[in-house]
């Protein structure tokens, strides 16, 4: 099977109308969404970033998954994983290139008109229910830590091992496609080493805080868990994408906290050193958890 990526480019015009980027791709003489093939070692949501912003031009920021299709192309089954993508910059920065000719802005019932496949127009159908608009609070655990057992010191500045370290290295290929603006971290050595590259490559100051870490929870949960919810807050407020990176005995508490009142399943199993939650966010309510792995390495 042939594993792709791509995304649904969104943006509101001056009435507040959504428009949607549709390519013709001139090998398939097709209109559809952009997307592309995996390269070899490359995450799925990194691969529709990279795949759509090669074939429109358009600076843009990752949202809600959206799913997978999978149908039979020339090339062989292919399986294409969707998300929503906001267009940051404008269709002047189009210029057709060997996957895509021509980019065409579409209101909705325009776009499914003018796509071709069944199953692009099954993702739209997706993306109309999806939070694609919501803001973002991201609550990453850190990467892989060596084990208390072999520590002796305290266990705030236990770091990385050797897999942590390579899966910290590979944490910005990942984070940078969601438009972070602020990286709130534990101050425990493991979780600052896990966004130390990622805020370097952002050009984004780390806020560190004991707030986030195991120690404040164990001897006051409430301090670890508003922090998180005045977080959501503020993500709710202004509109930004917010990252916080924590430990597994804070993060399931917290998401309970930023969910409170959300109709929404939680995630059943706890994050794995590296994962991530991705949380879309309505005025009072979740809306959408999207799951993000440790890097591959």
């Amino acid at each position: 099977m042939i594993l792709a990526a791509g995304g649904v480019v969104w943006r509101e015009t001056a009435d507040s109308k959504i428009e949607l980027a549709i390519i013709h791709r001139p090998r398939y003489d097709d209109w559809s969404f952009p997307k592309g093939k995996l390269d070899s070692g490359e995450e799925l949501i990194s691969c529709a970033y990279r795949e759509i912003m090669e074939e429109t031009g358009l600076d843009i920021e990752i949202g809600p998954y959206l799913g997978d299709v999978e149908y039979q192309s020339i090339d062989g089954l292919k399986k294409v994983s969707y998300w929503a993508a906001k267009a940051l910059s404008t269709s002047k920065d189009f210029q057709a290139n060997s996957e895509a000719d021509l980019l065409e802005w579409h209101e909705i019932d325009s776009a499914r008109t003018k796509l071709t496949r069944d199953t692009d127009r099954e993702i739209l159908d997706v993306f109309i229910d999806s939070p694609y608009q919501a803001p973002k609070l991201i609550m990453l655990r850190h990467a892989k830590a060596l084990a208390r057992s072999e520590w002796q010191s305290g266990d705030e500045d236990r770091p990385l091992d050797n897999l942590g370290q390579l899966q910290a290295k590979r944490m910005h290929a990942i984070y940078q496609v969601f438009g972070i603006s602020q990286i709130h971290t534990s101050d425990a050595v493991r979780c600052y080493d896990t966004v130390i590259g990622m805020t370097r490559s952002l050009n984004i100051d780390p806020v560190i805080t004991s707030k986030l870490s195991e120690y404040t929870f164990e001897k006051n949960k409430d301090k670890s868990l508003d922090y998180a919810k005045e977080l959501a807050d503020s993500a709710r407020k202004t509109g930004e994408t917010i990252l916080l990176c924590s430990h597994n005995p804070v993060l399931p508490r917290a998401l309970e906290k930023v969910s409170k009142k959300s109709d929404i399943d939680l995630p059943e199993n706890k994050l794995k050193p590296g994962d991530a939650w991705v949380i879309y966010l309505g005025k009072k309510k979740v809306l959408q958890i999207d799951v993000i792995q440790a890097p591959t390495v």
